[in-house]
């Protein structure tokens, strides 16, 4: 018998009941559509949908949101001992004799009715700087790109965990029969430096059932490879098709019972129903005039972050529960003041424009928007400093982001760093408390959303104590 005794223990509850669902569907329905897991949401939830806006490389706090004024007396000084502390530093400045002090070059002024103080790099944000919780005060453990944005998505920096968006496609199911309900963007980007390379595994289901998974849309080309059926094989063919498979591949499972079977049928159904969904999706003619000119002038060309924005408000707006935008090219060790203009040039409008046309369509109040790095940026410069140039290394000890929509506070600043911004002197906030407070808005006590996997109860915040952050909430 290929069925083992302690498989159809493990198993028989999700097999009996998918076959009681096979007897109650039609063979043409499709079982791809997940509702929430029993019990959950566990709370009402502040917001129904969440957009990621993933800034990966590490922004400078200090050159965006972390204003330092005082730093212009350091300049070219070194960074007192007392400051660092023991703190270990990259190997990249490790070796450098000595840290000199880099004040920002940009200006700075306060912003809004909150007086938010913002950088002249980001105008456009800066004018939505009401609608906005600016957290100054986040750390994280890791020093080095791809564990500090594993951990940043996964909650670990070890590889094979399930990432923020397949979490809540676990918890919270799916609200659209017709699109994924974890979605991945991955735009262009101006920077000139090299760039760190993105891993699936940071949109990865880890060990949750694959259908989990973020589905990436590509930005040149079809959006999804293979949208078109072959030439000659008509739509009804297709339908004729996958119901035959799907008959295999249900045997399969009453076979052997593995759960990944269910997850083939479901996501063949998917992409099915995407061919018809995926086209609509991305064709912004309908888009007015007015919606365009909010997120500017790169808003109709494909892949550019003005781009993915105004897709990923459509996504929202059709039912995808959860939009990661993957942003690259924020690693400045060298010529930081060129590159940042870039970036921010990139993304400021943007952001913006998201923040109005959420709020415009009424979609703001129930969608939670977050902007955050893997961490921030030394006050030293690495390598060279001049009056108009520097470089800044990597530094977890503190960085800045934002919130933004669905039970976040507006115009309010959390936490505070010290005058180096090297060191956290009020409200610290570690990532696990992020993703606590980003599963707490969406209804969801993250204590209780685990899987036992290997032994262990995974959950998104790990086994150390993380706390929902009740300072940043309305």
């Amino acid at each position: 018998m290929d069925l083992t005794r302690r498989h159809f223990l493990s198993s028989a509850g999700l097999t009996l009941g998918a076959l009681a669902l096979d007897l109650l569907t039609p063979a043409h329905a499709t079982a791809a559509t997940h509702p929430p897991l029993a019990g959950l949401p566990h709370h009402a939830p502040r917001a129904k949908r969440l957009i990621y806006l993933h800034l990966s490389g590490g922004v400078s706090q200090l050159d965006t949101f972390d204003h330092k004024p005082g730093l212009r007396e350091w300049y070219d000084k070194d960074l007192p001992p007392a400051v660092r502390g023991d703190q270990r530093i990259t190997t990249m400045t490790a070796s450098q004799g000595r840290l000199p002090i880099a004040p920002s070059l940009f200006g700075f002024d306060r912003y809004g009715k909150s007086g938010t103080w913002v950088s002249d790099l980001l105008p456009r944000t800066a004018g939505v700087v009401d609608d906005l919780t600016v957290v100054r005060s986040l750390f994280t453990d890791s020093i080095n790109h791809d564990p500090a944005c594993t951990f940043l998505m996964t909650g670990n920096e070890l590889p094979g965990r399930a990432s923020l968006g397949s979490w809540l496609s676990y918890g919270l199911g799916s609200m659209n029969d017709d699109l994924p309900a974890f979605a991945v963007l991955t735009p262009r980007f101006s920077s000139k430096a090299g760039v760190q390379p993105l891993f699936t595994r940071m949109w990865g289901a880890g060990p949750l059932p694959g259908r989990h998974h973020g589905v990436a849309l590509r930005s040149e080309g079809d959006p999804v490879l293979f949208l078109d059926d072959p030439p000659g094989l008509s739509r009804a063919a297709r339908r004729d098709q996958l119901n035959a498979l799907g008959e295999l591949n249900r045997s399969a499972h009453a076979t052997h019972g593995d759960p990944q079977t269910l997850t083939r049928i479901a996501q063949y159904e998917l992409a099915f129903r995407m061919q018809r969904a995926v086209p609509e999706l991305t064709d912004i003619a309908g888009e007015g005039p007015a919606t365009l000119a909010l997120y500017g002038p790169e808003a109709g060309t494909r892949g550019t972050f003005a781009a993915s924005c105004l897709l990923a408000r459509r996504m929202v707006e059709r039912g995808v529960r959860v939009v990661k935008l993957m942003h690259r090219g924020w690693d400045q060790h060298g010529n930081l003041p060129r590159d940042h203009r870039l970036q921010c040039r990139d993304i400021d409008q943007a952001c913006a424009g998201l923040i109005t046309d959420l709020k415009n369509r009424g979609l703001l109040d129930d969608t939670l928007v977050v902007c955050a790095s893997e961490f921030g940026r030394t006050v030293y410069s690495q390598g060279s400093l001049t009056k108009t140039d520097y470089g800044r290394d990597h530094h977890p000890r503190c960085f800045s982001a934002w919130l933004a929509g669905g039970g976040i506070k507006r115009g309010h600043v959390h936490g505070e760093t010290d005058d180096f911004s090297y060191n956290i002197v009020r409200d610290p906030v570690k990532v696990h408390d992020l993703n606590a407070t980003i599963l707490h808005l969406m209804g969801i006590d993250h204590e209780r959303l685990s899987l036992k996997f290997q032994g262990l109860d995974q959950k998104l915040t790990g086994v150390e104590t993380a706390r929902v952050v009740e300072g940043i909430m309305a």
